[in-house]
């Protein structure tokens, strides 16, 4: 079995698991607590922005972590990083204070930045024939997120006072044990990361990018950038309007965690088939997947405004988030060198972030503005770009693993 073969998958999928947790807590409450604390009500989703900033602005330092001192310090940090953004977050709350609120969550960013890593840790040391189910084995993790998080964050915002507190605590415990949990990665992942191809240890190897424009200019690269980051964006609009716009159609808190439930586990149940179908019929098929179930997730919120809207489209909108970002990490994993890694990997979590960070901004003024149908609709264009991306999809190059 993959996983008793290589160790790290269970650690990292636990580390998965905790960091959703975390998310999910954000992803329920932060949109609710912004528009408490917000001075003007179309900023109450900037801090689900600052969010994605924080995750921007730290990207390129974990790489340099994870190429200097290893990647289980560089994770470990990260999700320390996390822990102090849910305590500041929460003396935000205490506090009534939508700055230092905000500043946590910008904090928690760059945990989210780090946790961006673990499906690529997971390749390492991986046979390439095997890396769709190893990368599909952790972001599988966030399923025990899905089932426990938004119990969590219901029964633990109130443990303070002040509605929400008591949820960025919990938040800033889940943290600090994802960083305990990653001492455990074995020592293959406390060495820096690999700069240079095997068999070049004092010189580039031929045909190696040594800038993240050439690497652009491969064509399966390319197409795996804009996929993931596109299916990433719809995603973050959809799934962070989601709790507002149930909101103003009546629906209660519980309605609404009970929603964002179903959709995490849309995001992370698919892995146990998309990971094996990655590796059998390649990646560019099971993009595809992905993102005819973000039309269908589209067509479905389309149809009204109950639960049983927003719960079917709210999990069609995970599980084609799902397939889209197994699939592009696949095909990015398989079109660069070991001595890319710290130029390509990064490229693909600027890409997602910065999109996330627009769509971000622009949810809650979408939302208050235009209404729950026009981001839907606006889903569906961009869903036509990515299948023209698609036809034909790029010749993948055979790189040596």
């Amino acid at each position: 079995m993959l996983i008793r073969q290589h160790p790290a998958l269970a650690v990292l999928s636990l580390g998965q698991a905790l960091y959703w947790s975390c998310s999910i807590i954000g992803i329920t409450l932060t949109g609710l607590v912004g528009q408490q604390l917000a001075p003007w009500p179309q900023l109450a989703t900037a801090p689900l922005a600052l969010l994605i900033v924080g995750n921007l602005l730290t990207v390129g330092t974990m790489a340099r972590w994870m190429a200097s001192i290893g990647t289980r310090r560089a994770l470990q940090r990260g999700a320390l990083l996390g822990m102090v953004g849910g305590l500041t977050s929460m003396a935000g709350i205490q506090l009534g204070s939508f700055a230092l609120f905000s500043l946590g969550v910008l904090l928690v960013g760059a945990y989210q930045a780090s946790a961006g890593y673990y499906r690529f840790a997971a390749l390492e040391g991986v046979a390439a024939s095997d890396q769709g189910r190893a990368s599909a084995w952790v972001v599988a993790g966030g399923m025990a997120a899905a089932l426990l998080a938004p119990s969590l964050a219901l029964h633990s915002r109130h443990l303070l006072g002040p509605a929400f507190g008591g949820a960025y605590l919990a938040l800033a415990g889940l943290a600090a044990l994802a960083c305990a949990v990653l001492q455990a990665l074995p020592a293959s992942h406390t060495k820096p990361a690999v700069t240079q191809a095997p068999g070049a240890p004092n010189a580039p190897q031929t045909g190696v990018a040594t800038s993240r424009r050439a690497l652009w200019q491969r064509p399966a690269i390319r197409q795996a950038l804009l996929l993931t980051a596109c299916g990433h964006g719809l995603m973050i609009l959809v799934m962070n309007a989601t709790p507002l716009a149930m909101l103003g159609c009546g629906h209660g808190l519980q309605a609404s965690a009970m929603v964002i439930q179903w959709h995490v586990l849309g995001m992370f149940a698919p892995s146990l088939l998309a990971g094996p179908a990655v590796d059998r019929f390649g990646p560019a098929r099971v993009a595809l997947c992905g993102v005819l179930l973000l039309a269908a997730s589209a067509l479905w919120a389309l149809s009204g405004v109950e639960v049983a809207q927003f719960l079917p489209s709210s999990l069609l909108l995970g599980a084609g988030w799902n397939l889209v970002l197994l699939a592009g990490t696949h095909l990015l994993t398989r079109s660069h060198h070991p001595a890319e890694r710290r130029l390509a990997q990064p490229m693909m979590e600027w890409g997602n972030s910065a999109m996330a960070a627009l769509m971000s901004m622009g949810s809650g003024l979408l939302v208050q503005t235009l209404g729950w149908q026009a981001i839907n609709w606006a889903m569906l264009p961009v869903l036509a770009a990515m299948l023209w991306w698609l036809r034909p999809a790029p010749k993948l190059q055979a790189l040596a693993r």
